[in-house]
């Protein structure tokens, strides 16, 4: 597949037949959409000393969807093709039936770019990219004698959609994608302990490869791992916690941004269903989803049906004003789609989804905030979580956490786990610090089978009350 600028209109499709094609799918319809998409990518990762993978995918096709009340048909393929959008047709009018719609008028273009029109893969020579990799195993071997073993990646991709709408709306997008992480793992007498960091964004591979950026990353994941070597076994028990700002975030995603979607609330299986104008947070707590934050992972200049992202405040000073929409939930609704119709890629229909998912900051000094704290757990660093959208009952586990009594940090603990439910957890909500940091970029996010990037961020946060599990005393 070359390289070359993806230019479907004029290499595979003639646009006016493909727009006939798409009325003819749609006709009777609400909505509908044909989607193009070309994606590239490539990943290289160092493990021990050497290259393990050395990978470069790319794959084209088209999703055509037709939309009726609930239901939506949906075809995709492979070959982008008159023929094989005739194929489509068929399926997609599925669910049109004996039609009786009304096509619901089309997103408004705007000329906003967030981000640049760049392809990161070809713009750094491969071999740039391996001698960056053995030089982050070198650097960090060097710094400690404990290392003994250092695991590095270098990502890059290119995704390049075309949106066409029944009314010939013709909508495209660039969107670049890069991240470097670096894991390291030490030992001392007969401990291991491991650490990680790593970031990136919708952005060129020139900033990451700076020794400047990989040795800061390299550096944190040392010192996470350095501090997990002296860390006791976490306590168990109810406590009070303070989250870190930035990545912590990721519990607020999990724990409260799912529940917040609008397929969730308009099936009414979610938390948060039929709360609207209601208080579900502590009085302070702002949460919005931000896609039109510049070069971030999570931002996007428009959604997979064509929509312009949007900051979409979702709960203001403690009350429920708002959920993520993509057209179809919210034509049933009876709002306005907020620009969070996101899909995996071409062979997924779209559904609501998060972007950005932000807790403003408050007021309090962060140091202030730990003081506060008589007896509970640091927590600054998370790995993985699990969340039960009915319920917002939620799991995280911590990599860098550390015990505080009398509002002192006593020390660094392992094999903490914060356990509890997103409603209660928002009211809860005892202090917001002034330190509000977005993540590194580094989220992915799971929701039915698809995958999509996403960026969270929070300030210091205090929440009252939170379930530990934990092993020690």
């Amino acid at each position: 597949m070359s390289d070359t600028a993806f230019r479907p209109f004029e290499t595979m499709l003639d646009k006016d037949a493909a727009l006939r094609l798409l009325r003819e799918a749609t006709a009777g319809a609400d909505d509908g959409e044909l989607f193009l998409e070309r994606r590239r990518s490539e990943m290289l990762s160092l493990d021990d000393g050497r290259i393990r993978t050395a990978s470069y995918d790319a794959a084209e096709g088209f999703g055509l969807r037709a939309v009726k009340g609930e239901v939506a048909g949906y075809s995709h393929a492979t070959e982008i093709s008159e023929s094989a959008l005739k194929r489509a047709v068929a399926t997609a009018r599925l669910a049109v039936g004996d039609g009786g719609g009304t096509l619901a008028e089309g997103p408004r273009p705007t000329n906003r770019k967030l981000y640049a029109d760049l392809d990161p893969i070809s713009a750094q020579p491969f071999p740039v990219k391996v001698e960056t990799l053995r030089e982050i195993d070198d650097y960090l071997r060097a710094l400690d004698p404990r290392v003994v073993q250092v695991t590095a990646s270098i990502g890059a991709s290119c995704q390049e959609v075309f949106i066409l709408r029944p009314d010939g709306t013709l909508v495209e997008d660039v969107r670049p994608m890069t991240r470097l992480n670096v894991s390291v793992i030490v030992e001392e007498n007969g401990r291991r302990e491991s650490g990680s960091a790593g970031g990136g964004g919708r952005v060129g591979l020139d900033g990451l490869l700076d020794p400047v950026d990989w040795k800061a990353k390299a550096k944190e994941a040392l010192r996470i791992a350095c501090v997990n070597l002296t860390a006791e076994a976490a306590p168990a028990g109810v406590m009070d916690i303070v989250l870190g700002p930035g990545w912590p975030g990721i519990l607020l995603h999990e724990a409260v941004g799912h529940g917040l979607e609008g397929d969730f609330n308009r099936k009414g299986t979610s938390a948060f269903a039929g709360l609207m104008g209601q208080r579900v947070a502590a009085p302070g707590v702002t949460v919005v989803d931000d896609g039109t934050i510049p070069d971030r992972r999570g931002s996007i200049t428009v959604d997979d049906e064509g929509t312009p992202s949007a900051r979409n405040v979702l709960i203001e000073d403690g009350i429920l004003v708002g959920y993520m929409q993509d057209r179809q939930n919210a034509r049933l609704m009876g709002v306005e789609a907020t620009g969070n119709g996101r899909r995996e890629s071409y062979a997924h229909a779209p559904m609501p989804r998060m972007t950005n998912t932000i807790m403003e900051g408050g007021d309090a000094d962060p140091e202030a905030i730990v003081a506060d704290l008589k007896d509970g757990i640091h927590a600054v660093g998370f790995g993985g979580g699990q969340v039960d959208i009915t319920n917002g009952k939620f799991v995280f586990s911590c990599t860098e956490a550390y015990r505080v009594k009398n509002g002192k940090r006593v020390g660094a603990v392992t094999g903490a786990t914060l356990i509890g439910d997103g409603a209660t957890a928002l009211q809860h909500i005892r202090a917001l610090g002034n330190d509000m940091a977005l993540d590194p970029g580094m989220g992915n996010c799971g929701k039915q089978g698809q995958w999509v990037p996403v960026g969270v961020g929070q300030p210091t946060v205090l929440i009252g009350g939170l379930t530990v599990g934990g092993s020690g005393s």
